[in-house]
């Protein structure tokens, strides 16, 4: 199917980008489940194909997918978010310096100081809402890269990307985004002037809380880029077939999906910004939000479906209204069309930097009006 460069992002989102089986005019891509692929009579490969630890055409769809609604030149499917996270460092050499954003998904700090530390990467992790702190961390010639989460699980600072992309590229650096919460609905970092954004596209790009999978995608394929493409091959960090057919089907739905949960999270914030038991609604969306300003600038559409409260009694009353939910699910993740909720100091254990007061919370796909009323009774 020819594929027409002026569609919007719905559109190509919700069509698979033409994604059409060619055989049989299948509207739905087929699976691909084969690990290896037989040569013809002269010995040479068949459509360049080799074998599948990254030649299986079941990823080509959700990549091209992903490529066209971040307006990126390529982008490559992982095995998770993390193999995607990781792939980008370790295109990087030992003596390398990289700056990090600190209150962030914990486990992009964890593995940089369990394995990126101890194998020879350099790294400052910044609060990288500062952006003084930003500039003071870098070092001409020896910075590489500029590592932000925006918004950052699970407090939800925001990162300006445009000023950070400046600081990074006059210190000969290039920025990479974790846009997972924003998704390419609310933010598009490339545009902004980032050289990679990453997903972990588990999340709201699947949508339905059944697959793991990651996203790298590049404004250019350049050096850096490369070295990603060769260490996904070399480890065989790639996902797959089933799950990458999963995505590619879930991403059809992205767009009425994170606008429905951005309208929830707005009323469900709202509510609860004056609750007497909470002192804090963490929430891009409201105008009291450090970095509320840079959010309504770089998301448009909405602020996603992710927020968390602070409960004014402490830590054990936060666990206490976990334990008493009844709609929201007590479960790691997020993204999906259930809501879920969780007490990430007690996840995260030993070393993190997350509130004890803390819950975290996905919104899904029910009524915001039980969300409200489940969030109430527990908090009764």
């Amino acid at each position: 199917m020819a594929k027409d460069p002026d569609l919007r992002p719905e559109t190509v989102a919700a069509r698979a980008d033409g994604a059409i089986c060619d055989r049989t005019g299948g509207v739905i891509p087929p699976i691909y489940p084969a690990t290896t692929y037989a040569r013809n009579r002269d010995y040479a490969q068949r459509d360049g194909r080799g074998y599948a630890r990254d030649d299986n055409p079941t990823y080509e769809p959700a990549e091209a997918v992903l490529a066209s609604l971040e307006g990126a030149t390529a982008a490559r499917l992982f095995a998770s978010g993390m193999a995607a996270v990781t792939a980008v460092f370790q295109a990087l050499a030992p003596g390398d310096h990289v700056v990090v954003t600190d209150k962030s998904y914990f486990g992009t700090p964890k593995w940089l100081r369990e394995v990126a530390i101890p194998w020879g990467l350099a790294v400052d992790f910044v609060d990288t809402g500062d952006l003084d702190a930003v500039a003071r961390a870098m070092r001409p010639g020896a910075t590489k890269l500029v590592f932000v989460e925006t918004p950052a699980n699970p407090v939800w600072t925001v990162t300006d990307i445009a000023a950070a992309a400046a600081i990074a590229h006059g210190a000969g650096a290039q920025l990479a985004v974790d846009s997972t919460a924003a998704t390419p609905v609310l933010t598009r970092p490339l545009e902004l002037g980032a050289d990679l954004v990453v997903h972990a596209a588990t999340k709201y790009l699947n949508g339905h809380s059944d697959l793991l999978a990651g996203f790298v995608a590049a404004a250019r394929e350049d050096a850096l880029w490369e070295r990603i493409n060769r260490s996904r091959h070399l480890a065989g960090a790639v996902s797959s077939a089933m799950d990458a057919w999963l995505l590619a089907r879930g991403m059809r739905t992205l767009f009425v999906r994170v606008e429905r949960q951005c309208r929830s999270a707005m009323a469900f914030a709202r509510h609860f910004d004056d609750h007497p038991k909470i002192a804090q609604v963490c929430y891009p969306g409201l105008e009291s939000f450090p970095g509320h300003e840079i959010a309504r600038r770089q998301m448009t559409g909405g602020f996603g479906g992710m927020l968390s409260l602070r409960l004014r009694d402490g830590a054990e009353a936060a666990l206490a209204v976990a334990r008493r939910t009844r709609l929201f699910l007590p479960a790691t993740s997020f993204g999906g069309v259930e809501s879920l909720i969780e007490h990430r100091f007690t996840i995260e254990g030993e070393g993190s930097l997350t509130p004890p007061d803390l819950l975290r919370l996905s919104i899904g796909l029910e009524a915001v009006e039980d969300l409200i009323a489940d969030i109430e009774q527990a908090l009764a």
